[in-house]
């Protein structure tokens, strides 16, 4: 996710607990979505498209956050 900040990313990781868990819920959900993909889990239709809808809500915030730190910072 959004390797172009992986700097920022990581200093976020260790600085802000919340973008942790949005990172590593994006992460468990990128999992699941390739493991339905693939065919190594089996769920819904519907259930794939909220997954996918949810992993992009949290790709959305946890940018809307590294916008921020690069604001803040000048960077």
């Amino acid at each position: 996710m959004l390797h172009e900040y992986r700097d920022i990313i990581s200093k976020l990781k260790l600085d802000n607990a919340h973008f942790a868990k949005i990172f590593e819920r994006h992460n468990e959900l990128d999992h699941k979505i390739a493991d339905a993909d693939a065919g190594r889990d089996h769920i819904s239709d519907a259930e794939l498209d909220a997954l996918k809808k949810e992993k992009l809500k949290l790709k959305d915030e946890a940018y809307a956050m590294i916008l921020a730190y690069k604001k803040e910072h000048s960077l």
